[in-house]
């Protein structure tokens, strides 16, 4: 169940260009998150909160690690706070990914730039019931790219940059046909990677999560809704998802 909750800030740190890792702690938001879900956040001076995905949770230590690109005057903000500040939080939001556990199987995780920390959350949870992962993983350029070690150590990683500087050059549809077979896909990513991605994956067990810029972030204003593929009705992003099986929705 979401709750608003104060958060403390632990650390934050500049891993790769304009990207932010935050860890933060609280006690109820590290126990209940699961992977896919996000945290709303509350930039001081802006009017909506900031969908903010979690990218791992240690409940041990009761701390939420997130990333998120600063690209506006919202994430400038959060890039702003330091270590000891609190932030105002809403969380855990929304619904998490449908985890596909049978007998030894190979799952396809594919991310997109700041689609990758929700994938991370969700590979270290597959990786503990003995899942075999691969790993595909696009950056703008070799000054984006972040996590590739962590990746690495769930399973086969493939990077993707679009001008080559790292890994292979291209688009992550472009390297599909290197991960071969796998009995099932999740994903997270901007819509253009997204609609490429089922597109090209039609037919096979998939399972994505949108990026979208939210409203109130609770289902009550219906400022994120995407059409359902087949039932010619729409589903809310902050409350239904924000993750969807592929073949619901219609990107």
């Amino acid at each position: 169940m979401m709750k608003k909750e104060k958060m403390l800030i632990i650390k934050s740190t500049v891993i790769a260009l304009d990207t932010i890792e935050m860890v933060l702690e609280n006690s109820y938001i590290s126990q209940y998150a699961v992977p896919g879900q996000f945290l709303h956040m509350n930039a001081e001076g802006h009017t909506l909160r900031r969908p903010i995905s979690i990218a791992d949770v240690d409940r041990a230590s009761e701390t939420i690690t997130i990333l998120f690109k600063i690209i506006g005057s919202g994430t400038k903000q959060l890039a702003a706070y330091q270590p000891g500040m609190s932030i105002d939080v809403l969380g855990p939001s929304g619904n998490g990914f449908y985890l596909e556990i049978e007998e030894n199987p190979t799952i396809l995780l594919i991310g997109g730039g700041i689609g990758v920390p929700p994938l991370y959350y969700l590979g270290k949870t597959l990786a503990r019931e003995d899942v075999n992962i691969i790993s595909v993983l696009g950056f703008q350029s070799a000054d984006y790219v972040f996590y590739e070690q962590k990746f690495k150590e769930l399973g086969k990683t493939f990077i993707v940059t679009n001008d080559g500087s790292y890994g292979e050059r291209g688009f992550v549809t472009d390297v599909l046909n290197k991960v071969g077979q796998f009995d099932c896909y999740y994903s997270c990513g901007p819509l253009p990677m997204l609609q490429a991605i089922t597109g090209k994956l039609k037919g096979k067990k998939g399972y994505i999560s949108l990026e979208e810029r939210m409203g109130c972030g609770v289902g009550a204003c219906f400022a994120c809704v995407i059409p359902t593929d087949n039932q010619g009705g729409y589903k809310k992003i902050c409350k239904d998802g924000p993750v969807f099986n592929a073949q619901e929705v219609s990107l």
